[in-house]
């Protein structure tokens, strides 16, 4: 892999971990302290999973935006708006669920999110099938966090 291709790789790793990085702020002082305290369904999983599996779906998000940076693809700009959108959607998630301990918001904000990755996978898809496919999971666990969501959102 030459140079230039490798510093896009891992300008793409790093910039979508960031993000991850950054809402951690949010969610780390709340899950010992208001999360611990709030209802959860029974299929909920325990606190630890969830860093590994996020760090796993934002390098998995950051190869597909390397490749889509990477391609020979002309028009570029509707996929790379659409990712910037999905990652902040994902951003404020945690800053309305943990920071604000607004449940309700924090439901909307992933439906939206859920929709938004749908539209990355649809676009991404048409520059590059692996690109779309690494999204995939991302969209199976935000499925996930949306029904949890929506349990907590009842319970509470």
């Amino acid at each position: 892999m030459e140079k230039r291709t490798c510093l896009k790789l891992i300008v793409s790793i790093i910039a979508v971990l960031a993000v991850g990085f950054l809402s951690s702020f949010f969610t780390s002082n709340s899950i010992n302290s208001w999360y611990s305290t709030i209802e959860k369904p029974s299929f909920n999983p325990p606190n630890w999973i969830f860093g590994p599996v996020w760090t796993l779906l934002y390098i998995m998000i950051g190869v597909s935006l390397f490749i889509i940076w990477n391609s020979k693809a002309k028009d570029k700009k509707l996929v790379y708006s659409i990712f910037a959108v999905q990652l902040g959607l994902n951003f404020l998630w945690s800053i309305l669920f943990f920071g604000n301990q607004n449940i309700l918001g924090a439901f909307i904000d992933i439906i939206l999110l859920w929709i938004a990755i749908i539209l990355n996978i649809f676009f991404a898809y048409k520059i590059s099938k692996p690109a779309a496919y690494l999204l995939v999971p991302y969209l199976l666990w935000v499925s996930f966090a949306s029904v949890l969501n929506f349990a907590i959102l009842i319970l509470n």
